[in-house]
């Protein structure tokens, strides 16, 4: 679908009642500053052909410097690397925070319109976005302790003064959802005296107050700086828990709404083909309440994906994965899912709530632990921790299945990549990833943090030698990963837009049928969750669609509906197309 420009007139139409559910009788007051910073920023008409996404969009996850060269800015090794080894595999990059930060690998953002020197510089990104789509994170909950914000806050004068939430000492937060264990407010000394501050994540991340319109404005000049450096994706981190009300969860506030609708509409009117991301790693239903009516987010992640395809490779059962896919609606015009399987962050359980049993969650975080990975808790009700996330590198975390070790850890690896990358939605690959990178326990001990185990800084020299070790793991899993993600930019059936029909043919496959938009291309994707082969025979009713003659893209192999069955290899994948596709 092409993005159509939102006009001034129409802009003030949408945005003058969202603003007065924030700000009441300050709305126009803040309408009119809005609109005169967006004045100040040029218009960028949509690029391309003029379609928000297509089937050619392959997102690559990376921090600025997850691949150094000494004496070399780490963008651009990226940028050579990007070049000489993923041509033709990604059209899009997605910068985890490169700004200047203090903590928490970048999210604790001291500058936001400035490039980390240790990074690189500006016009380092402008020549990656000269041969790259770019997404870049806008991390609006918080900023860091040391930023000029907050140093304003603590002396109690200049920008920023004003920008935080402080709260008696003993006020009763109990009924606030926590991402973390630490207490949410965190004291700190300021020319006022102490005064305690709320701190969602960390207490070098002092959360931002909405409820200040001025927080919001110096919020849309970042947002618009970066449409300007040319973003064309715009993740927005951590946002559920953007606006704060004593006495509710604090998460998913209709205020909180409000302000990524605002930020759409801002979007629609100085650069129609951007797309906004929420990150909400949250329960399935709420994560899919971005969409909104699609008047919110394009774009949502699917964080229900990777702790579902690890349970079903780990436990060789799909049944959970199979049922959550078939649960999902499709989602607004113009609007779409953002999938993937692993990122800097860990892997999610809250999002498995109500889709794994607790028998069924215990047994994976007790796999995961056995394939060397940690796990991070957080608070629940009276003082009590639950699991919050598996900290563990995707590779290392396919090492074995509930059944044991065995020899086939590359083979469910790319059965994980290769049934999130047929999903219908935009695909996401995180660079370690794609480079088998196993956990990073020297990088973890630094820091004690639990996600830097898989937040690995490669060497160019010691990376590029990896991926030349023909039967290594990192040069195989590379190798396949590349060429499969380069195939399916090829396939019209792999269109975000493209349907999708999940296919019911028992626990140890995990299948589903993407048809074109113009109706010319089927692809059946079927993926063998199990370390055994599997037997699927034709004539069941689920196949009935299967052509006479088809192709298996994956392998090159024919396919004959003369045939009475189809053998599939212990985590074996199938692209299924119509002979000639």
């Amino acid at each position: 679908m092409s993005p159509e420009p939102l006009d001034a007139a129409r802009f003030r139409e949408r945005a003058l009642p969202r603003l007065r559910l924030l700000y009441a009788d300050r709305a126009r007051a803040v309408l009119d500053d809005l609109l005169r910073r967006m004045d100040a920023h040029p218009r960028r008409p949509p690029h391309g052909s003029g379609a928000r996404y297509s089937q050619a969009d392959v997102v690559l996850i990376t921090y600025a410097d997850s691949i150094r060269r000494a004496g070399e800015a780490p963008l651009r090794t990226l940028a050579r690397f990007l070049e000489e080894q993923l041509a033709g595999a990604v059209n899009t990059v997605h910068f985890l925070p490169f700004c200047p930060s203090s903590s928490d690998g970048g999210f604790s953002v001291i500058d936001y319109k400035a490039v980390a020197p240790a990074h690189g510089s500006w016009d380092d990104i402008a020549r990656i976005g000269a041969q790259h789509d770019l997404m870049m994170d806008l991390v609006l909950n918080h900023c860091s302790s040391e930023s000029a914000w907050f140093q304003a806050f603590v002396r109690g004068e200049g920008t920023g003064h004003d920008f935080f939430h402080t709260l008696p000492a003993d006020t009763d937060v109990s009924q606030v959802v926590r991402p973390r264990t630490h207490p949410l407010l965190q004291p700190f000394e300021t020319a006022r005296g102490t005064q305690h501050v709320w701190a969602t994540f960390s207490r070098d991340q002092p959360d931002l107050d909405y409820g200040n319109p001025a927080v919001l404005l110096a919020m849309v000049d970042v947002l618009l700086t970066y449409i300007e450096r040319g973003a064309r994706i715009v993740r927005l981190d951590a946002v559920a828990f953007l606006w704060k009300r004593l006495g509710t969860p604090c998460i998913h506030l209709d205020e909180t709404h409000d302000v990524v609708k605002l930020m759409r509409d801002i979007c629609d009117m100085v650069a129609p083909d951007v797309i906004l991301l929420t990150e909400t790693n949250v329960p399935n239903d709420e994560n899919l309440s971005y969409f909104g009516a699609g008047d919110e987010a394009h774009m949502v992640y699917q964080f229900s994906l990777p702790p579902l395809l690890l349970h079903a490779l780990y436990a060789g059962d799909a049944s959970a994965l199979t049922a959550w896919a078939a649960s999902l609606r499709t989602p607004p015009p113009g609007c779409t899912f953002f999938n993937f399987t692993a990122s800097h962050d860990g892997i999610g359980l809250r999002p498995v709530e109500g889709l794994l049993d607790e028998r069924e969650l215990e047994r994976l975080v007790a796999g995961m632990q056995r394939n060397g990975g940690l796990v991070s808790f957080r608070a629940v009700d009276a003082g009590n921790q639950r699991p919050y996330e598996l900290n563990v590198g995707l590779f290392d975390a396919l090492r074995s299945s509930a059944k044991g070790r065995d020899r086939l850890q590359v083979q469910r690896f790319l059965a994980a990549q290769t049934a999130m990358i047929g999903l219908r939605g935009i695909p996401g690959v995180y660079i370690h990833s794609l480079t088998a990178t196993p956990n990073d326990y020297e990088g973890y001990d630094k820091t004690k943090h639990p996600r830097d185990i898989n937040r690995h800084r490669w060497d160019e020299a010691a990376l590029l030698a990896r991926l030349r070790q023909p039967r290594g793991y990192g040069a195989r899993v590379f190798r396949e990963h590349r060429r499969r993600l380069a195939l399916r930019r090829w396939q019209a059936a792999f269109h975000p837009d493209a349907s999708m029909e999940v296919l019911q043919l028992g626990p140890a496959l995990f299948a589903f049928e993407r048809l074109s938009l113009d109706g010319t291309q089927r692809i059946l994707a079927l993926h063998n969750v199990t370390p055994e082969e599997q037997r699927v025979p034709i004539a069941q009713r689920a196949l009935s669609r299967l052509p006479r003659r088809s192709l298996d893209l994956l392998s090159g192999v024919d396919i004959d509906r003369s045939v009475t069955e189809l053998l599939l290899e212990p985590y074996q994948c199938m692209w299924l197309a119509g002979a000639g596709s």
